[in-house]
């Protein structure tokens, strides 16, 4: 995919007992810098765009940068074409990538951030987006997309919010990770990183990194799930050769 690549995929867009985006804005700042003035925001996911726009306008506005949401502009295609960084914020996967479809998106946006290397943001569904598939989202399919098939800018997927078993909870609903590996019992699936609530990952060119206050958990097809502490090195998801075992 090539070292152009920028991506800052978070897990959560909210942590307990601070504001929106509060937990990660000092990364959100280092990772855009000051070459960028304006964000492209994308606030499919929310029924609300409205609010939703307003919210990250003013997290974004209080960190030094513009906003422009999608949904104001006459022509999405053109206005990802011109824009400097992206970020998609949370809500329901599937309502978002039916919206990225509809609008004619996918191509677009995956070309300005693997081609012309514009930071790229994802919160919780816009991370989910950013990933191979929707197939490892938590969210009900309240609509149907054409495809699970997303964006693409890494060859793997990754669970958002992803919550441990409760050995002492009474519920007898499947765990995450039992739904983790049902997905890993269907033949050629990529690996899964589950990003617990206030961690992220920083993809630079090929480089990835676990970054934030919190760990992940990381399940291969066939093997036994691995923990891993921020720092961690996961520069290895990113080679195609790694992302499907049969």
């Amino acid at each position: 995919m090539g070292p152009r690549r920028r991506l800052l995929l978070v897990s959560n867009s909210s942590l307990r007992g601070g504001g929106y985006l509060g937990h990660c804005q000092q990364p959100v700042r280092s990772f855009l810098g000051r070459k960028v003035n304006r964000v492209l925001f994308i606030p499919y996911a929310l029924y609300d765009q409205d609010a939703y726009a307003k919210t990250a306008r003013e997290k974004f506005e209080s960190l030094g940068y513009g906003l422009d949401s999608i949904h104001e502009s006459s022509d999405p295609v053109e206005a990802v074409r011109k824009s400097e960084a992206i970020f998609i914020g949370g809500g329901n996967t599937f309502r978002l990538l039916k919206a990225l479809y509809d609008n004619n998106l996918l191509q677009e946006i995956r070309k300005r951030v693997l081609e012309d290397g514009i930071p790229y943001i994802g919160s919780s569904a816009g991370t989910n987006v950013a990933t191979i598939s929707i197939n490892t989202t938590n969210d009900m399919p309240i609509v149907y997309p054409p495809s699970l098939q997303a964006l693409g800018l890494v060859p793997f997927n990754i669970n958002p919010h992803y919550l441990d078993p409760d050995v002492n909870s009474t519920h007898m609903g499947e765990t995450r990770a039992e739904r983790i590996l049902q997905y890993h019992e269907e033949p050629n699936t990529p690996p899964v990183l589950g990003l617990r609530e206030g961690t992220m990952l920083l993809v630079e060119g090929d480089k990835a990194t676990l970054q934030g206050v919190t760990g992940a958990r990381l399940f291969l097809r066939g093997e036994k799930p691995t923990e891993h502490e921020p720092g961690t090195d996961f520069s290895f998801l990113l080679t195609d050769s790694n992302s499907q075992k049969p």
